[in-house]
């Protein structure tokens, strides 16, 4: 089974209108409202490859209610842990080419919430996979993913984590199975300045150390200069097809579930990437997740370079 962890899911809300001003009343011609999370969107892209899942995680009140019904529409399975709070709204406005963007913080997650949430992990099986992608919620300190790092050790689950918060090097003794920061993510965890990844040397030089500290293979999104790949064995590069970027806010979230669905569908590590890529990129050109129609066309311009580790 795979299960997807969100513990500060929101509602996108999007609108968009002629003109918005202070004081006065504007009124929109669009809107749209979208469950979102980061380990959601792995649920529905994953869904979007015939691949199965069940998301997990914190809701609560009316909002909490409409992501899950959202999500059981698409026959994606769920199994949150329902809290006293109202799970968040965001709102994303747009004017012309201008964008405004109202991020709340969320609920607060109690100490008995969150043992619930960790009772429910160590029901987990050896086969199980789990993803914890996103930000915490308030009253949930970082030392929850270390304690499901733990877990996943004990049992022998296998676990990926999509997380900006520093605990993830206190989670790689436990040997995640995957983990994939931003090159920026990447530069805060060791310290370094962004700068310095300038060259394929120097990111392969900074995952290395966060192999050596434990997590099993890497993946390092690069934006606009693609997505690397990294274990103990191999290193791949993939560049980034050009197109109209619109929204890169979910694009991260597309590489890791697609990556993983890839695998699951039994593609090689080198067509893995390259599709994860090409998906990551089509959700980039949209104002929402990626439909995968247009992956294929996509892929006609996206190179994998394969370098042997032992050799870098």
């Amino acid at each position: 089974m795979i299960y997807t962890c969100t513990m500060n899911p929101a509602i996108d809300l999007f609108a968009e209108f002629d003109e918005f001003k202070p004081f006065i009343v504007n009124r929109s011609y669009f809107e749209d409202y979208q469950p979102n999370g980061k380990a959601i969107n792995i649920s529905l892209m994953l869904k979007k490859m015939n691949i199965d899942s069940t998301a997990t995680g914190f809701l609560g009140g009316f909002t909490g209610e409409f992501i899950e019904s959202a999500l059981k529409n698409q026959k994606i399975g769920t199994a949150f842990i329902y809290i006293d709070g109202i799970t968040r709204i965001n709102t994303f406005i747009r004017v012309k080419e201008k964008e405004y963007k109202a991020v709340n913080r969320g609920p607060v997650i109690s100490k008995e919430d969150q043992r619930r949430l960790l009772e429910f992990i160590k029901q987990f099986h050896s086969t199980d996979t789990l993803f914890v992608s996103g930000s915490l919620p308030r009253n949930v300190d970082d030392s929850i993913l270390v304690a499901i790092a733990r877990l996943s050790k004990e049992i022998g689950f296998s676990l990926i984590l999509d997380v900006s918060s520093r605990a993830l090097l206190n989670c790689l003794p436990y040997q995640p199975a995957l983990i994939k920061p931003s090159d920026e993510e990447l530069a805060a965890f060791l310290d370094t300045d962004i700068k310095t990844f300038d060259t394929q040397k120097n990111i392969i030089d900074g995952a290395r150390k966060l192999l050596h500290m434990g997590a099993q293979h890497i993946i390092v999104s690069r934006g606009a200069q693609g997505a690397m790949y990294m274990d103990q064995d191999q290193v791949l590069f993939a560049n980034a097809p050009k197109g109209n970027v619109v929204n890169t806010a979910c694009s991260g979230d597309t590489l890791l579930a697609t990556f993983i669905g890839s695998q699951i569908k039994g593609r090689s590590l080198a067509n893995s990437l390259a599709y994860a890529t090409a998906a990551a990129s089509s959700t980039a050109f949209t104002s929402g997740l990626s439909d995968l129609r247009d992956v294929p066309g996509l892929l006609q311009q996206i190179h994998v370079e394969n370098k042997i580790e032992s050799e870098v």
